[in-house]
């Protein structure tokens, strides 16, 4: 109880950029750029990701503002506690596992799907899920990779990182191999119709819908603030947000550049049908299964460093909140020799590989269900960085009261975009994105009652050091929270 639980300090800016930038990436604009460009066409898409990088580049600031001045691990979980206390900081931390956890399993089911176009494994059909077939093969391959990341965050963060540098730099050169490649052999003429097949209010309703998914496109660079606790003596927590920063603006761009490079390649109408609409626009257009393959390359790269990045940030969450006693403290004792949070990596590890049995219907599911956790946890951290600048003595400059006012007024749009029903963005009632939220609000409530005697062993004082790493502070709303 006396000594704080530490994690060990191993990650260089490389690392937090890699870890950033390739979680950003995945695996999403090869297997959702087909429900881009029937929405919204390509300009469309291209001006919606426009507008989600630039709301990106509004929360980051707040993001850096923050880690600057709680370089924690668990980042929004801590944020939460320091402005409200410990009953938000759980309710942000939960929603927030979650989200990362579902893009976990969202790759864990996109493996299958991606590696089946390299090589055949589509082997011993198990079972079906809205007349689609699971295979033996595919969750075997899931399974073993999920072991294969969750033994690489066990062993020591230091060679999750060696890993992530890696395998970012290579999905660099290969994405500008097949990009340019589409440029120049590209036809401007595909782009037509550039805001996809409707006029009028169907232009904005297409961008809007893309729109409202961008929260979990772009998710990715908040994990450097969960890791920030585990930076080496040669990071400043006020580079880690120039790295943030500059993260955003390279997923932007690589978003872009995808768009338009397989919209120029190949009319979207000869590749709607298509499971993979990107693979299928290169091949198309190049006649050769080569450049093909190289797409399907890249793409392997991306999810590996997006399933990554996302396994590790989950687990980070999951220690903030064991650390702190707001949930049970195994979650926050690391590993003796590792240093590595060994039980929050093993209930991740059991997440992934459960949301793998779903298999590709769930795709679209978790990506709907990841928004709504990853925007609502963008909203708490804009309403955190309010609360706390409010209490602050330094004067708050104009220019950062408004990024501020834009991130959460486009985080907060979100959300209402996507969870009301006269919404146009909005799921269907019949659809399963509601009761798997519902399912998550009530085993969070489960999860917080159940957790009472936890909260109620240590101090607020000491919780607070455990947490922010702080001393006991009268003043801070935190210190009497009483929960």
């Amino acid at each position: 109880m006396n000594q704080r639980p530490q994690l060990q300090k191993a990650i260089s800016k490389l690392g937090f950029f890699s870890l950033a930038f390739g979680s950003m990436i995945g695996v999403g604009w090869l297997t959702g750029i087909k429900g881009w460009l029937s929405d919204a066409g390509p300009v469309g898409a291209i001006l919606a990701f426009a507008l989600g990088g630039t709301l990106m580049l509004a929360i980051g600031y707040c993001y850096a503002k923050v880690m600057e001045m709680l370089p924690v691990s668990g980042g929004e979980v801590a944020y939460a506690y320091k402005a409200f206390g410990t009953g938000e900081s759980f309710l942000i931390g939960w929603f927030l596992t979650f989200g990362y956890l579902s893009v976990s399993a969202f790759e864990a089911v996109s493996i299958g799907m991606v590696a089946s176009y390299l090589v055949p494994i589509d082997f011993w059909p198990c079972y079906q899920v809205d007349g689609t077939t699971v295979y033996l093969s595919h969750l075997l391959l899931a399974g073993v990779l999920t072991a294969l990341i969750a033994s690489v965050n066990f062993f020591g963060v230091g060679m999750a990182m060696v890993l992530q540098s890696c395998l970012t730099v290579l999905l660099v050169v290969c994405t500008v191999a097949f990009v340019v490649a589409g440029f120049v052999n590209g036809n401007l003429e595909n782009l037509s119709p550039a805001f996809g097949p409707g006029e009028g209010k169907a232009v904005w309703v297409g961008v809007l819908t893309v729109f409202v998914t961008v929260p979990f496109w772009f998710v990715g660079f908040d994990t450097i603030p969960q890791a920030a606790e585990e930076r080496t003596q040669r990071v400043s927590a006020k580079k880690l947000g120039s790295v943030l920063l500059w993260s955003i603006v390279g997923a932007t761009l690589f978003y872009a550049a995808v768009i338009l490079s397989v919209a120029m390649v190949t009319p979207l109408g000869s590749i709607q049908d298509e499971a993979l609409p990107t693979v299928a626009a290169f091949e198309q257009a190049f006649q050769s299964p080569l450049i093909a393959r190289l797409v399907l390359v890249v793409a392997l790269i991306g999810l590996l460093t997006s399933w990554n990045g996302f396994f590790l940030s989950g687990t980070r969450v999951l220690f903030a909140m064991g650390r702190g006693r707001v949930i049970h403290p195994v979650f926050g004792r690391p590993h003796s020799r590792f240093g590595t949070p060994w039980a929050a990596i093993l209930f991740a590890s059991l997440v992934t590989v459960a949301g793998a049995f779903l298999g590709k219907p769930a795709v679209l599911v978790l990506v709907n269900v990841g928004s709504v956790c990853i925007a609502f946890a963008f909203l708490g951290v804009t309403m955190s960085l309010t609360a706390i600048l409010a209490r602050s003595e330094q004067t708050t400059p104009l220019h950062a009261k408004l990024l501020i006012a834009i991130a959460m007024i486009g985080s907060f749009s979100i959300l209402l975009a996507t969870l009301i029903p006269q919404s146009p963005a909005a799921y269907p009632l019949d659809s399963w994105e509601w009761p798997i939220l519902a399912g998550l609000v009530v085993l969070g409530a489960i999860v917080w009652l159940g957790s009472s005697g936890q909260r109620a062993s240590i101090s607020d004082a000491e919780r607070r050091r455990l947490i922010l790493d702080e001393q006991d502070n009268l003043n801070d709303p935190a210190s009497d929270d009483g929960r």
